[in-house]
């Protein structure tokens, strides 16, 4: 055949090599399975193993042409054809369309640009996502960013002989990095961010690589095993947010080229790798790292460093003075680490500084005046660093400054007299979580540069200035949790450039006012928590309707260096307990807040959404209405339909009454929460149309009518609540997504039928709002641990988990084994004999073989059980995707349906998974590891013992707590006189609030009887906290 070359030296070498990897691979697989076997069955397997591998290779010397024989009549047998050389186009050609195909497989749906290939041309230097040669002789690139790709990674890139770019970043590509990918020994750019793979990496091969970009996965281990190897030409390497651990001293010595570094967001420890200096942009941000930072690591004509960031790690000492060697820094960032004494004078010799990040330290509240000759100083940041009294007035001839934060630290005063709002340049101020007090300052209104004002947590008592209405330019206010009082001035409505207004948890009084309507940019409006009266203007119904202006605006803008307040607010913004809001809550970190933060500003969508009766995901911006907590009155207006950049609405716990009008069906809806009002009249069918909600909540009102059974169609539906509205009638459906909530979402409900499994009970609703407001001291302490305890219940859930492993586990980690467990039968494994019985931080729910876990470990790994991580429901309970400590991933199963027939189901079900009945395990069922149906409520009894009696379990006492309180209380079922109530609760000055904290004791006491069957479940301690919490 023509080009075909028989001897291919290239090819037989390679095909050698790979026997050879095959070989060794098989000793692999052999040493884990005797393992599992025994010493007597791997001594037979070694030998027989020995004889195999001896009888084949024979001594290498002497059989190396006979091996290139045997490969190439093995390749004829399994081919049928001649071995032809991969160097061409064609070859390309084929390999590109086995990845076409391997990606449709595993892609039935939303496919990318690759569903195209070979469509209309069948040169591949014409595919979408394809790059060729210059003379289109070879592929030498493959971009398939943002496909939708899931499932592994190909493994035959190194098929493709030419290829020297890859990116397939921005997908879901899991499991491990194929070791083909080493073999891709041209490869100049490799981008697999953005992505979830996971495993060890090892990419020795690649030592042609100049770029490497594997942030944002779930990659484990050391970096050893690919560094210095891939060092020769590395310009760019960027592993963040990833599982990496151990130390990064030597490793990148090698990398003399090397210029750009991230391992921020990842475990590594130890100490600082020494020769960063001579890079262009380091950081080592969130990390564990340790140590003092060395002024012998800033040699003098030897920095390159733009950006140094070494924030969120343990670093301890002074910072050295000789940082000033680097001369062309631009960003500082030593934000969150344990460095004292006084800011080096030194820092002010750095001419390029923009950004200097110094907060969540314990510097001296000396401020050099040296740093006032940073005229590029654009961004100071000296958050959290203990300083009290007043701001310094140092602070008010950084006339270069466009943000300054000062947030968390002590400072009582000073806000006028520092000369801080005579700043000409400012842009961002953060002043809150300080001790304020008094009026809000006027004078800031005449800050006419001013976007960005953030006054929360602090202790003003003051009227919101009228003239807070004259910041044209301004963005963003936050002035909640102070005690601020009066009316909202109606002059805010002339701030059309407004994008999120925080007022909640004050206590303002008066009627909402109209003009705000006419803040035509406003998304995020909260006003939750007040004492707000009135009803709903129709005018507010206009709010954020075009916020366009704005966004271009910022877009335009040369841009603000993201910092560490960014993160602090975004926190305080979102409302963290309703997905997906959650989702984002839960990513943030220093580094993602400013990617979150630069998007917001900009108009980019956080999450997805949908319009009314579409399923269709777009990535447009969705703002909230939180009016939660109030004493609003009246209807709400029909106008609310055309608030359609509002993905969240929460008008709970108010008089709101009337109808609830149809158009609200028309939003984009992702969370409606109405408790707690008295809305009347039907329940409108349109709400059905909102496809994309998640969280939806009618519960403890007046609703009348015919239930819609259109609420049944929204698939995506998570929490569901209609408790409490008994006037309404009709059939929940045995099918769909309503059947799949428990007979809490249904309380109250007399006239409608339910499934057989929902078992619904009338019921007396809660009367009292868990809002943030002042209590009498004689109570505080006892409504405070009964709020601690009811939310810590609402996370443990009911008390049966099932952990079934979905990957092979790895070696186990010595921090997990028992030493008195060996060889534990899965049968043998529920939790209900081995709970530790005294330290609620050690009681065991889960055991597997020979490893423990704690209801604390089980909670962590399934993320407290939110919606984001279910990943399947049942009839009797929902399954959640996990993630232990040690990287194994789990899926944890949750009882939902309580009684003898929900107990019944979930105990046949351990019966299947665990063997029994059968003799073995069914090979085609995954590994039950363990099992628990009562150590749930058990540990949350001892909890409940120490919050009330400050006490924990075993103190060093003659007796431990639960024997104390036996005695001392009896078994905890009957009630109790005030002449019974403990001496040590009464003797805390707290007479009022111990008789609380002794009905906390004595629910705990209940919770740990010795009996199971004699203990509450989890519903009813629930009812128990909720009626001593009246």
């Amino acid at each position: 055949m023509k080009g075909a070359n028989f001897f291919h030296s290239h090819w037989v070498n390679l095909l050698y090599s790979i026997v050879l990897q095959a070989l060794r691979f098989n000793h692999f697989l052999t040493s884990s399975v005797f393992l599992i076997w025994g010493c007597e069955e791997a001594e037979d397997i070694k030998k027989k193993r020995k004889k195999t591998v001896a009888g084949l290779i024979m001594k290498e010397d002497e059989t190396d042409h006979l091996w290139r024989i045997v490969l190439f009549m093995f390749l004829i047998l399994i081919t049928g054809s001649v071995v032809v050389s991969g160097d061409s186009l064609d070859t390309d050609r084929q390999v590109l369309l086995d990845l076409k195909s391997f990606l449709e497989e595993r892609n039935h749906v939303n496919r990318g640009q690759y569903s195209r290939w070979n469509q209309q041309s069948s040169n591949p230097c014409n595919w979408s996502g394809i790059l060729c040669t210059l003379d289109g002789s070879r592929v030498r690139g493959i971009n398939l960013a943002a496909n939708n790709i899931s499932g592994d990674l190909y493994g035959n890139f190194s098929s493709l002989t030419a290829l020297t770019y890859l990116d397939l970043s921005q997908n879901t590509l899991s499991g491990a990095v194929p070791g083909d990918l080493s073999n891709c020994q041209n490869l100049v750019y490799l981008n697999l961010s953005h992505n979830i793979l996971e495993g060890e990496l090892n990419l020795t091969g690649l030592t042609k690589l100049e770029t490497l970009d594997l942030s944002t996965n779930r990659i484990f281990g050391g970096i050893q095993f690919s560094f210095p190897g891939i060092c020769n030409n590395l310009i760019v390497a960027n592993v963040s947010a990833n599982n990496f651990s151990g130390g990064i001293d030597n490793f990148f010595d090698g990398c003399l080229k090397l210029q750009y570094l991230d391992l921020s967001s990842n475990f590594f420890s130890g100490a600082i790798w020494k020769g960063f200096s001579r890079l262009k942009e380091f950081s080592v941000s969130e990390n564990y790292l340790s140590g003092e930072v060395s002024g012998s690591f800033f040699a003098e004509n030897k920095c390159s460093l733009q950006v140094l960031d070494l924030s969120g790690n343990n670093f301890i000492g002074k910072v050295p003075s000789e940082v000033s060697n680097c001369r062309n820094l631009s960003i500082l960032n030593l934000w969150g680490n344990s460095f004292t004494g006084e800011i080096p004078s030194e820092i002010g010799l750095i001419s390029s500084l923009e950004g200097l990040f110094l907060g969540n330290n314990t510097f001296s509240p000396t401020i050099p005046e040296s740093l006032l000759n940073l005229g590029n100083l654009a961004f100071l940041d000296l958050s959290r660093n203990h300083f009290g009294g007043d701001i310094q007035q140092i602070f008010g001839r950084f006339t270069q400054l466009k943000i300054l934060v000062l947030h968390g630290n002590s400072y009582i005063d000073g806000i006028n007299s520092s000369g801080i709002l005579k700043l000409p340049n400012l842009v961002g101020l953060d002043l809150s979580n300080n001790s304020f007090t008094g009026p809000l300052p006027v004078e800031i209104s005449e800050m006419h540069n001013l976007k960005f004002l953030i006054l929360a947590y602090n202790q003003f008592n003051s009227n919101i200035p009228q003239e807070y209405g004259n910041f044209q330019g301004l963005q963003a206010l936050d002035l909640s949790f102070n005690n601020l009082s009066g009316q909202i001035p109606s002059s805010l409505g002339k701030l059309r450039s407004l994008l999120w207004l925080m007022l909640a948890n004050n206590t303002l009084t008066g009627e909402i006012p109209a003009e705000l309507g006419s803040c035509t940019s406003l998304l995020w409006l909260n006003l939750a928590n007040n004492q707000l009266s009135g009803s709903i203007p129709r005018e507010l119904m206009k709010v954020g309707m075009d916020p366009s202006q704005t966004f271009e605006s910022n877009q335009q803008d040369e841009g603000i260096i993201a910092g560490s307040g960014e993160c602090l607010t975004m926190k305080r913004w979102i409302p963290a307990d309703y997905p997906p809001f959650s989702f984002i809550y839960a990513i943030l970190n220093r580094k993602t807040c400013r990617s979150i933060w630069d998007r917001l500003i900009k108009g980019v969508g956080l999450f997805p959404v949908c319009a009314a009766g579409s399923t269709v995901r777009t990535l447009q911006i969705s703002g909230y209405l939180q009016l939660s907590g109030n004493q609003l009155s009246g209807e709400v207006p029909g106008d609310i339909g055309k608030m359609h950049s509002f993905s969240m609405i929460h008008l709970g716990f108010n008089n709101l009454s009337g109808t609830l009008p149809p158009q609200i069906g028309q939003l984009p809806l992702v969370v409606l929460n109405l408790t707690k009002n008295t809305f009347s009249g039907e329940i409108p069918n349109e709400i059905g149309n909102a496809e994309c909600i998640k969280n939806l909540d009618l519960s403890c009102n007046n609703f009348s009518g015919t239930f819609p059974v259109s609420l049944n169609n929204l698939s995506e539906l998570s929490k569901f609540n209609i408790s409490y509205n008994p006037l309404i009638s009709g059939t929940i459906p045995t099918a769909g997504q309503l059947a799949t909530f428990e007979k809490d979402s249904y309380l109250g409900d007399p006239l409608l039928k339910f499934p057989s499994f929902i078992n619904n009970s009338m019921g007396s609703p809660p009367n009292q709002y868990p809002k943030i407001e002042k209590k009498e001291p004689k109570k505080w302490v006892a409504v405070l641990v009964l709020f601690t305890m009811t939310v810590a219940l609402l996370i443990c859930g009911l008390a049966s988990l099932v952990v079934c492993m979905l990957v092979k586990s790895p070696a186990e980690s010595p921090g997990y084994l028992l030493d008195d467990t060996k060889h534990l039968r899965h049968d043998f494994a529920s939790c209900s004999g081995s709970s530790s019985p005294w330290s609620s931080d050690t009681v065991k729910v889960i055991r597997l073989d020979r490893t423990a876990f704690t209801h604390a470990d089980i909670l962590k790994a399934a993320g407290n059980f939110t919606e984001s991580r279910i990943i399947g429901k049942g009839g009797f309970g929902t399954v959640y995707r996990g993630v232990l400590p040690d990287g194994r991933e789990v899926a944890v199963k949750k009882l939902q349906r309580e009684g003898i027939e929900g107990e019944k189901e979930f105990r046949a079900e351990m019966e299947v998974l665990t063997g029994n009945g059968f003799g073995w395990p069914h090979p085609n069922l995954v590994t039950l590891y363990g099992w628990c149906l009562d150590g749930d409520v058990y540990s949350f009894g001892v909890l409940s013992m120490e919050l009330a009696t400050g006490r924990r379990a075993v103190d060093g006492g003659e007796e431990c707590l639960l024997e104390w309180a036996r005695r001392v209380m009896g078994s905890g079922r009957h009630g109790l006189s005030r002449a019974r109530i403990p001496v040590v609760l009464l003797g805390s000055g707290l007479a009022e609030g111990a008789e609380e904290m002794c009905e906390l004791l004595r629910i705990g006491i209940g919770c740990t009887a010795e009996a199971p069957q004699c203990r509450p479940n989890m519903k009813e301690v629930l009812a128990m906290l909720i009626k001593l919490s009246c």
